[in-house]
């Protein structure tokens, strides 16, 4: 077949930006995404749409915000007219498999087994698909880490080897078709299984300190505080932290292994893009595991991209870039239109080339960890935004917070009420407000614009900036029909009472809702 499109896409769990060597030198033995990275592009900065396991797929599979898609908690199933990028595709021509940890069906952890729609079936392989292939015994060996205590783990026992030699077989048969595969490795999430060499090759390591394990919280939201008191982090001695995670950092080089394992099947004709769900915290700023934080330490991520007719070796530092790119960048490639309902821009562009341009920010939220318990706070809505120098994140139920990330990387001293930055906080405030009216946010409203620090914010409305939005599906529903007269909408985003001028926050504001003007 000639000018064949095919694409892999290859995500870990739980792996922040810092553990792969090639963003920063640990200790942490990750040649083969080194390798990826010297024959691509590495993105320095790149963003999860959502801190948390099921949210982040949300966003990057279907090319919207958790918070709009439905699935913002874990245990969440998406909304039923949302569409992935394997029904994209697939009801394009384009042959879909999707091997690995999905998490967006809203069953439990480990799926409920059924492919969803536009993914192959003969490669679909949840875990829950891995577990039915084990006894009951094997299954519970299968969830602790103690059982590398006691024995060594064959390699063809763990979830990521089975994903990777299904990815590497869908590869061989396929390899005449245009395709987008997915692996998803679970891996290096917990119980962290891994055989050895990798099961003890970090007994006796130290993850290095950055200063953000010395931030004790003075000044901070108080929901962290609140995290933090959970494992009586705040009081213990900084100085006396170490971060030991034997298994973990193990599980990390071992993914590292199963992706180059990968990537020695993909042609060259093909378009690799690497990244993570989210990070971990590892006790930076108090903190532990992920949740209600915009920090680098657990919303930042690793992002390579190596495109058959791109840049070797380079690094892409222009612009911060987001998750919510993944989707339309992934139409792009395979020349299809960009459907008005997703939420982010490709760059494609970018992926060739270090000079293009992409987006100027990338935004990140929460709304909830999990639906099923609370374990982790309860609902704590955030959204934030970082324009690469600055970040600000709002903080709902709690105080917010704002840094220079170019004079303080590590985001120790919060600068929220500082009137040096007030222009360039308004500023991103204004962005976050615009972004939630202009893609349906369901949980906006005016006390997103009312904080204590906003001198100049509205006051409080009912009606809010009474717009109507409605959605663009159209590519698999009718166009929508405007509540007011019944006939087809011009325009989603509009004033619901025709004598009410338009409210605009902002001049982007404006000029977004004119480009999609239609007279």
């Amino acid at each position: 077949m000639a000018n064949k499109k095919q694409m892999v896409f290859i995500m870990t769990d739980t792996q922040r930006w810092d553990m792969v060597n090639c963003y920063r030198e640990t200790g942490l033995a990750t040649p083969c995404i080194d390798a990826l990275a010297a024959d691509g592009v590495r993105f320095e900065r790149a963003y999860t749409t959502q801190p948390v396991c099921g949210p982040a797929r949300a966003g990057l599979f279907t090319g919207t915000y958790p918070s709009w898609n439905g699935s913002w908690a874990n245990g969440m199933a998406l909304g039923d007219n949302v569409k992935t990028i394997g029904q994209r595709l697939s009801d394009n021509g384009v042959k879909c498999a999707y091997i690995g940890k999905w998490h967006l069906d809203g069953s439990d952890y480990f799926g409920n087994g059924f492919c969803p729609e536009g993914w192959d079936e003969e490669y679909w392989y949840d875990m829950r698909t891995y577990l039915y292939e084990l006894t009951e015994d094997d299954r519970v060996k299968s969830r602790s880490r103690k059982t590398m205590n006691f024995e060594d783990i064959p390699d063809d026992f763990t979830y990521g080897y089975r994903v990777m030699k299904r990815a590497i077989d869908f590869m061989e048969k396929h390899k005449d078709e245009d395709y987008f595969l997915v692996v998803s490795f679970d891996e290096p999430h917990g119980p962290h299984l891994c055989p050895e060499p990798y099961a003890s090759m970090y007994k006796n390591y130290e993850f290095p300190k950055n200063p953000a394990v010395w931030d004790t919280l003075a000044g901070k939201p108080e929901h962290q505080k609140v995290w933090a008191a959970a494992r009586g982090n705040a009081e213990k001695d900084r100085d006396e932290i170490k971060i030991k995670s034997p298994y973990l950092f193990g599980c990390n080089s071992y993914a590292d292994h199963l992706i180059g394992e990968v990537v020695k099947y993909v042609p060259d004709s093909a378009m690799i893009m690497y990244t993570s769900d989210h990070g971990d915290l590892l006790q930076s700023h108090c903190l532990f595991a992920k949740g209600p934080a915009a920090y680098d330490d657990v919303a930042r991520i690793p992002f390579i991209v190596r495109h058959p007719e791109g840049e070797r070796g380079a690094v892409y530092s222009k612009h911060p870039v987001s998750h919510i790119s993944v989707c339309p960048t992934v139409m792009e490639f395979f020349g299809l239109p960009i459907p008005k309902v997703l939420q982010g821009e490709s760059i494609l562009s970018a992926c060739r080339d270090t000079s293009a341009e992409a987006p100027e920010l990338a935004f990140i939220e929460f709304t909830r960890f999990e639906q099923d318990h609370d374990n982790y706070g309860g609902f704590q809505p955030m959204r934030a935004v970082t324009d690469g120098r600055h970040k600000l994140a709002i903080n709902l139920l709690s105080g917010d917070e704002f840094y220079d990330l170019e004079k303080d990387p590590y985001e120790l001293n919060n600068l929220i009420d500082s009137e040096e930055y007030a222009a360039e906080r308004d500023r991103l405030h204004d962005a976050i407000l615009d972004r939630m009216c202009l893609q349906r946010d369901p949980f906006r409203g005016y006390y997103w614009d009312n904080r204590p620090w906003r001198s100049d914010a509205d006051a409080p409305s009912w009606k809010y900036r009474g717009y109507t939005r409605q959605r663009e599906n159209e590519e698999y529903e009718p166009r929508q029909l405007d509540y007011a007269n019944g006939l087809t909408m011009n325009h989603p985003q509009r004033q619901k009472t025709a004598d009410e001028p338009g409210k605009f926050k902002s001049l982007a504001h404006l000029i977004e809702y004119l480009k999609h003007y239609d007279d």
